[in-house]
């Protein structure tokens, strides 16, 4: 089984059409799945639209933070509650087309634990790019993440990552970052336990608008960053 999971935080507006891609998606495959929806204390109507998708389709589970705390705390909550043997982690935008779940799983069907889709690779498609100075800013905070934590990755902050099972399970719990930088530690945590990554290019993007503060998630990011790699 497949467990998608998806963190949700004022997303009334585009997650009914989320749930109808994912949905349409993963029926087609006849694939066995589990849709999580993690409302991270959204003050809109995200848990009525929730509710409404969860009465219709018993695959739909929903879990909810009494207040918000941001992406990944919101992600650790939903993979602790994911049941599948492999676990999709995916924004409510769809900036990655659910559809690119088959190349990360040919990924993980060839020995990958984690599978991370990548904008940075020559073979990626972004169709719709960001604003030129959030480009700059992704590429300068890759290149202290490579230097500080993970060499060799170039892009560990699209939102569309496969897990085996039991490495989500590992790299998630105890999470230390509850914020938008909670990429690099999964990442380094699966690394430092001998797990293979694989990015993967993919088709991309940009969905406005967007949570992410250019300088104060920055700077959150980058904190978190320096604090997993001296705490080890």
């Amino acid at each position: 089984m497949l467990s998608v999971v998806i963190p949700c935080y004022n997303e009334e507006l585009r997650l009914p059409r989320t749930i109808e891609q994912v949905e349409r998606f993963l029926d087609g495959k006849r694939k066995e799945y589990e849709l999580i929806l993690v409302d991270d204390g959204s003050a809109d109507g995200t848990r009525r639209v929730m509710d409404d998708a969860a009465r219709r389709n018993p695959r739909i589970k929903i879990q909810a933070l009494p207040h918000n705390r941001g992406k990944g705390r919101a992600l650790a909550v939903g993979v602790e509650a994911a049941r599948g043997d492999e676990i999709l982690v995916t924004d409510a935008d769809l900036s990655t087309p659910i559809e690119e779940l088959d190349d990360l799983q040919a990924a993980l069907d060839a020995g990958a634990g984690v599978a991370i889709a990548s904008r940075a690779l020559r073979a990626s498609r972004v169709e719709v790019s960001q604003p030129l100075y959030r480009v700059l800013m992704g590429k300068g905070f890759n290149l202290i993440v490579q230097a500080v934590l993970l060499p060799g990755i170039w892009d560990t902050q699209c939102g569309f990552k496969l897990f085996r099972a039991d490495v989500a399970h590992r790299v998630f719990a105890h999470l230390t970052t509850d914020g938008f930088g909670y990429d690099p530690e999964v990442l380094y945590r699966a690394r430092k336990q001998g797990v293979k990554i694989v990015e993967v290019p993919v088709v991309w993007r940009n969905s406005a608008p967007t949570k992410v503060s250019p300088i104060r998630s920055s700077l959150d990011m980058l904190k978190h960053v320096v604090r997993v790699r001296f705490r080890g």
